[in-house]
C-alpha cells in the first residue's frame, strides 16, 4: 500500500503529512523545502514525485510508507498499485489567499491570471480530479476537509486511522492540529 496526500497546493496537505507522521506511519520526504513562516512545520515533500510522469517507477519507493503528491500529479501515478489518497479540501477562496500571502512573502511576482480565473480554473481541476479518482481501481480515498479537521482533529485522526486500516497514536496526530496557524479563512 501506498499511502498519498493529496490536494490543491494550501489545502492542508503539509498538516495532514505532519499528523500521520505523529501518528507513526512512515514518511517518504527528503527535507529540500524547509520550514518556513508559511508552513512552521515543514513541507513534507519528496523532489523525485515531481518527476513522475518521466519516471513512474520512482513511487516504488513509497511502498509503506506516506508520500505527498498535489492533485495535479495524480494522474501520473502509476497504475497496478494499491494507492490509499487522503484528499484535503479547502474553500478555494482560502487556497487562493493563503497562496497570494506566501507569494507577496516571498517577494514573488502574483499569479498571471487574477483570482476568479484561477479560481475556475481550480475548479475544472477538482471536477477532473472526481473523475480520475472514479475511473481508477487502485485508488481509494478519504476526503478531509481542511475546516472540518480543524474544528474536530481527534475524529479525523480516527477516520484515518480507520481508512487506512492502522494502528495509530490517534492523539499524537490530533496534537499537531495548531488553531493559530489558521490565518487565511473566507
Amino acid at each position: 500500500m501506498i499511502t498519498v496526500v493529496s490536494g490543491l497546493p494550501r489545502s492542508g496537505t503539509s498538516l495532514m503529512m505532519r499528523m500521520l507522521a505523529a501518528g507513526g506511519v512512515p514518511i517518504l520526504s527528503d527535507g529540500e523545502r524547509v520550514a518556513d513562516e508559511d508552513n512552521p512545520g515543514g513541507y513534507f515533500e519528496w523532489e523525485p514525485v515531481k518527476q513522475l510522469a518521466h519516471d513512474p517507477g520512482c513511487i516504488d519507493q513509497a511502498e509503506g510508507h506516506a508520500v505527498k503528491v498535489i492533485s495535479f500529479l495524480l494522474a501520473t501515478l502509476p497504475r497496478h498499485r494499491n494507492y490509499k489518497i487522503i484528499f484535503m479540501e479547502r474553500p478555494l477562496a482560502e487556497i487562493l489567499r493563503s497562496q497570494e500571502v506566501m507569494l507577496q512573502r516571498r517577494g514573488e511576482a502574483e499569479a498571471a491570471a487574477g483570482p476568479e480565473e484561477m479560481k475556475a480554473a481550480f475548479a475544472s481541476h477538482l471536477l477532473q480530479v472526481v473523475d480520475l479518482i472514479a475511473e481508477r481501481e487502485d485508488f481509494s480515498i478519504c476526503r478531509i476537509g481542511y475546516r472540518r479537521l480543524l474544528a474536530d482533529p481527534l475524529s479525523h485522526a480516527e477516520t484515518i486511522a480507520g481508512f487506512l486500516n492502522l494502528s495509530l497514536d490517534i492523539a499524537a496526530m490530533a496534537a499537531q492540529v495548531e488553531l493559530p496557524l489558521y490565518r487565511n479563512r473566507s
